[in-house]
């Protein structure tokens, strides 16, 4: 092994892609379980100041927008792990029937990354001998056989994710008192909402202010609007 090789071995060079993907799900989870609850519970205080009425609207809020997020991600992502793996049964089948013409379409897969004929013709050659259809399958359709995607996997991150989130209002307009209760959770909103904000353009290498403003924005939109339209709706009832 080389002096680079041996300096750089215990740096991960898989999966890393998917561990950000990951991350960033769950980073969009939670800030969605954040706004979308806050919203309830901010909404039904500007209605009532029952703090039962309150409660309950913020859970009932929690587990339909768990359930939904987990629902949605478990049928997304089942959509796609069926795709990948109608592709790879495919580029099986290709390699059985056809490997010189596998072998040739990889060669030129590799001459349009930039390599001479001469070296893509070897390295497609060496990486099938080795694993036709792991070579294939990353080099044609930027899949890892090894590695598909998890339906359930992501349905629970996506439930935990937003349920954390969701939490925030929930806690904070319970622990505070009634003329306090609106402010206290606006206050954990925009925290909660700066963290998720910061962690997103952390990991999307973008711009960390710009982040953060449009997060808050938007949280803080969301929960004027469902206030007011509390306001409105128990005035009216009442």
């Amino acid at each position: 092994m080389t002096e680079t090789a041996v300096e750089h071995a215990h740096e991960p060079h898989q999966g890393v892609g998917g561990k950000l993907n990951w991350l960033r799900a769950g980073v969009l989870g939670a800030n969605d379980g954040i706004v979308s609850v806050a919203g309830i519970v901010v909404g039904v205080a500007g209605a009532t100041t029952e703090s039962t009425t309150i409660l309950t609207a913020g859970i009932a809020g929690l587990v339909a927008g768990a359930f939904s997020m987990a629902g949605g991600e478990y049928v997304s992502v089942s959509t796609q792990r069926d795709t990948e793996q109608a592709l790879l049964r495919l580029e099986k089948q290709e390699l059985k029937t056809m490997p010189e013409a596998e072998e040739r379409e990889l060669a030129g897969i590799y001459e349009e990354k930039g390599l001479s004929p001469d070296l893509a013709s070897q390295v497609a050659r060496e990486l099938t001998e080795k694993d036709a259809l792991q070579a294939h399958a990353e080099a044609e359709l930027g899949i890892d056989p090894d590695n598909l995607t998890s339906p359930w996997q992501a349905a629970w991150a996506s439930l935990l994710a937003f349920s954390i989130g969701a939490l925030l209002p929930i806690l904070s307009i319970a622990w505070a008192g009634v003329s306090l209760r609106v402010w206290a959770c606006a206050a954990a909103v925009v925290v909660g909402l700066t963290l998720t904000g910061w962690v997103s353009a952390r990991l999307g290498d973008a711009n960390v202010v710009r982040a953060i403003v449009r997060n808050v924005g938007v949280g803080a939109l969301t929960m004027v609007v469902t206030y007011f339209v509390g306001v409105i709706f128990g005035v009216t009832v009442g």
